[in-house]
């Protein structure tokens, strides 16, 4: 019985050293987007730890300071949570292969994981389990070192185009502002740069966004920015300029929204939240009729050209904001994004979306 108990316990500390070094290897070293439940399940207890911490706030300020340290903290937390799987998987090892008590074989494991080589071993069966965990912690902590400068780059490029379009679109940004700014300082003709320069950042958010989903959650450096608001405002003024303003048609303008779109749905997908991945035109969107015939109305006071049917215009306006609308506010709730034009100009709400992560 006592070998039956030790072949169990060592197979179930096996088992769980697998599973963890699995979700590190999926996590970080995949080369796409993987959804890893221990992960998003560490980010949850995170995220609730700084839900209560956020708890009569008000000040969106006070709130994006907060949660700046969100991403950060779960990063340097998850790490912590790997060793401390490990540590108990070989805790069971040792254990099953003779090392009693329990208390002798947490030491063991602790000593051999971590590399400090403190506690001795008395057979070739412990001295293979200490090499192991060794090599194990020192690959984790190598792991961690090597893909969190890969993650800082994302970031730091992904920031610059954000904070750039700081200059473009106001703070927090709105399409109306860009298109404005574009006509009196540049002509409009020139936004065929700005649709070619996004449609490219789309195609890199997509690919880090999904391959670092934590990414998601790291805010920029001034709390009235945010990939999420900025990725509206472009894609909004892509639509506008599309179906709105009377000027040639630009097939990058097309080719930047679809970009956008895609780029969203797939961050969203991995996610695994609900949307209509297949809206029809004249579906809802969380823009009314009265806001556009307002955006409208400023941009004519500012001497931007306009088509003259306006009736035409909103269709076609809102049929490119439909393929968009529904993931960009997911995106905005999730990641509590500052309030915007469009974008996030709603309630803030604090609460995870309760199917994140979760299987289908």
């Amino acid at each position: 019985m006592s070998i039956v108990l030790n072949v169990i316990v060592f197979a179930a500390g096996l088992a769980t050293v697998l599973l963890t070094l699995f979700a590190a290897m999926r996590t970080f070293v995949l080369p796409r987007g993987d959804n890893v439940w221990l992960t998003s399940k560490v980010f949850r207890l995170t995220f609730r730890l700084f839900r209560l911490r956020l708890k009569r706030k008000h000040d969106f300020a006070e709130i994006d300071r907060i949660l700046a340290l969100f991403a950060p903290s779960t990063m340097f937390i998850l790490p912590l949570a790997w060793m401390l799987l490990v540590t108990a998987g070989f805790t069971a090892m040792f254990w099953a292969v003779g090392v009693r008590p329990i208390g002798v074989a947490f030491l063991l494991s602790g000593s051999s994981l971590l590399t400090l080589g403190f506690a001795p071993v008395a057979n070739l069966a412990q001295t293979a389990l200490a090499f192991s965990a060794a090599t194990i912690g020192l690959g984790l902590i190598a792991l961690l070192i090597a893909y969190l400068p890969t993650m800082y780059a994302a970031f730091s490029h992904r920031e610059a185009a954000v904070t750039l379009l700081d200059v473009r679109a106001g703070a927090p940004p709105s399409a109306i502002t860009m298109i404005q700014r574009y006509h009196r300082i540049h002509n409009l003709n020139h936004l065929h740069d700005q649709w070619v320069a996004w449609e490219i950042w789309f195609g890199e958010l997509e690919e880090s966004h999904t391959t670092f989903a934590a990414l998601s959650f790291f805010r920029s450096p001034q709390p009235q920015r945010s990939w999420v608001t900025a990725s509206g405002a472009i894609l909004d003024a892509a639509a506008l300029a599309a179906s709105t303003l009377d000027i040639p048609r630009d097939p990058s303008a097309d080719l930047c929204l679809r970009a956008g779109f895609l780029a969203l749905r797939r961050i969203v997908d991995f996610f695994r939240l609900p949307y209509n991945p297949d809206p029809h035109p004249n579906d809802p969107i969380s823009i009314s009729r009265a806001d556009f015939d307002a955006a409208c109305a400023e941009m004519e006071r500012s001497g931007v050209p306009l088509k003259d049917d306006r009736d035409q215009a909103w269709r076609d306006f809102a049929g490119w904001r439909v393929n968009y609308d529904d993931v960009l506010i997911t995106l905005a709730k999730l990641t509590v994004a500052p309030p915007s034009p469009w974008t996030g100009d709603r309630v803030i709400d604090f609460s995870l979306p309760k199917n994140i992560a979760r299987r289908k």
